[in-house]
């Protein structure tokens, strides 16, 4: 955080006298902006006032909660590549925030918040609507800073776009008190592209460079891991270039998904807690371990104590506080994934592992036999979540935005869902927040209002923002929303289900009729309980001009495998629960 004493002044040229307010919009505008999400209140009203001369050049999306705001701003940063950006007012509507800031810090999504603040002569004296939003998101901003005067204003948003962009991107909060935005300045505007002492991105060592390639060259099982450090560097077509010369298998980590086509002969699939089946058993065989733009989380590495212990990693990453932090590397490179790819690919030599992708292939079919065939062909009557999904992205030809909430709706799209173009795959990870979806799915398509947008959610995390509806509805908005109803809180169950003994503690869950909510906002809505109506339903809501809700009765008690039980190895990953 940058302290009082480093105060952010603007050497305007040829400036021109105007408040703080029109010189907040003037600099988003400067930026790029043309997308805001917000609610407006007391303490950011002067700002408010100053965006209504410039509905030409932005569109402020007026959500029905903050939180709705901020995973919006997500949603839109996620599919467009540009920063999000979101206004809330003071008080309540800052810390309404902060889940979605929190969610964006974990999952590396560049937004630039802003939130109006009581007078600077009120500051520190418990006022009306006033909170210390500064000390409270410290912990989960890439940056933050308390404007107090409106010299200041230009400035601090051009250091704040430029922080949340570069590096390793992430959120950034600016708290502006209420007379700074009244107040005059001489408003002149200059983005920002560098900063003392900030580094973003680190100069590549070739020593370290010519290691890794010494090692994938001597290497009889490669393995590459790929997160979304290759979306956010734009180095899906380095990713394919390289394991097409090396011939090396590799798989995703969640938020990895989509940086590589669904159906290439290379891509093995997903790693983790819900992966597939070949690419959690082969990490503990394989004897080089690649891994780009990925942090090796708790969910990815299972227990790290008997992790890739046979294996050299090497791990290629932009952020240094990654490096060693919880699996020990042969070799770091410190680096732009785009960048760092491509000059690795030209000193690596052009091979083929054909047995050992027949391995991956042969553990793939395993699961294809005990797993997938069950949930895509299932034999009893109630629906599953894998044939809801893998239908509705065949219907768009794989080339839909799928957006999801947190639990079995989301692992069953990771694992079910196609994808041809990056940048189509949007979820929370890191801090697994429910009630994400359906404002992320608001922002995504305003992001990409090209594509189609769907959404899976359950019910139980719907009902977490489902005021957001009547967002969709006041704009108008085409998005697609399936709700895999269970009526349970079905993550939960299913470790109820298999560590408690099915004691189901309070995982029961009570839902609103979908159909006549939605029809209350004017949204067209069905459902759907018989497998024969699912594929009519589909098309129809996929036809739909404008935003449409399908509900689908899934099967209660229908589970996510594979699994990889909480500390356990991911050699330990089960097929089924008869395994436990």
């Amino acid at each position: 955080m940058t302290t009082k004493n480093e105060k952010i002044k603007n050497s305007p040229k040829e400036a021109i006298e105007m408040s703080g307010s029109e010189a907040m919009v003037r600099s988003l505008v400067a930026e790029g902006v043309d997308t805001i999400f917000g609610y407006p209140g007391g303490a950011i009203m002067p700002i408010y006032d100053a965006l209504y001369d410039f509905g030409h050049a932005v569109k402020h999306v007026l959500v029905r909660h903050e939180q709705g705001a901020v995973h919006a701003a997500q949603g839109y940063a996620r599919v467009s590549g540009k920063v999000g950006v979101c206004f809330a007012t003071s008080g309540p509507g800052a810390t309404n925030l902060i889940t979605g800031i929190a969610d964006a810090m974990i999952d590396s999504t560049p937004i630039v918040c802003i939130t109006g603040q009581v007078t600077s002569g009120l500051l520190g004296t418990d006022a009306f609507q006033e909170s210390d939003v500064i000390g409270i998101s410290m912990p989960v901003t890439k940056w933050n800073y308390q404007i107090t005067s409106a010299d200041e204003i230009p400035d601090a948003i051009a250091k704040a776009f430029y922080i949340a962009s570069t590096g390793r991107p992430g959120p950034v909060l600016l708290d502006i008190t209420k007379d700074a935005q009244f107040a005059k300045l001489n408003f002149a505007y200059k983005k920002c592209t560098r900063i003392r002492s900030y580094v973003p991105e680190f100069p590549t060592n070739k020593v370290h460079l010519k290691n890794a390639a010494d090692l994938i060259n001597s290497a009889k099982k490669p393995y590459l891991l790929f997160g979304q450090g290759i979306l956010l560097s734009g180095a899906e077509k380095e990713l394919r270039h390289f394991i097409e010369k090396t011939g090396i298998p590799a798989a995703s980590t969640l938020l990895g998904i989509s940086a590589l086509d669904s159906d290439h002969p290379l891509n093995m699939g997903m790693l983790g807690m819900h992966g597939n089946y070949a690419p959690n058993i082969k990490t503990n065989e394989c004897d080089v371990l690649i891994a780009i733009g990925m942090r090796f989380d708790d969910r990815v590495t299972g227990n790290i104590k008997t992790y890739a212990k046979q294996a050299k990693v090497i791990h290629i990453e932009i952020d240094p506080a990654e490096i060693d932090k919880n699996i020990k590397t042969e070799v770091a490179i410190l680096g732009d994934a785009k960048h760092t790819l491509r000059l690795l690919t030209t000193l690596v030599e052009e091979r083929q592992h054909t047995d050992w992708v027949n391995e991956f292939l042969q553990a793939r079919q395993k699961e294809e036999e005990k797993v997938i065939i069950k949930d895509l062909h299932p034999t009893k009557l109630g629906l599953t979540m894998g044939e809801v999904v893998r239908l509705s992205t065949n219907l768009t030809g794989n080339m839909a935005v799928v957006v999801t909430d947190v639990g079995q709706n989301q692992m069953a799209a990771a694992r079910y869902a196609r994808f041809n173009q990056s940048r189509s795959w949007v979820t929370s990870g890191g801090l697994g927040t429910m009630g994400f979806g359906l404002p992320a799915a608001i922002g995504a398509k305003f992001g990409s209002p090209e594509k189609e947008v769907i959404l899976f959610v359950g019910d139980g995390g719907i009902q977490m923002t489902i005021q957001e509806l009547g967002t969709i509805a006041q704009e108008k908005l085409p998005v697609k929303i399936v709700i895999l109803n269970n009526d349970f809180l079905g993550m939960v169950r299913q470790w109820q289900e298999l560590f408690f003994e099915k004691r189901y503690s309070f995982t029961e869950i009570t839902s609103p009729n979908f159909v006549k909510l939605a029809d209350a906002y004017g949204i067209p809505a069905a459902v759907v309980s018989e497998r024969k109506d699912l594929e009519p339903a589909m098309k129809a809501m996929i036809a739909a001009k404008g935003p449409y809700l399908l509900e689908v009765k899934i099967e209660q008690e229908d589970n996510i495998f594979p699994m990889i039980p909480a500390g356990a190895t991911v050699s330990n990953c089960l097929l089924g629960s008869d395994e436990l």
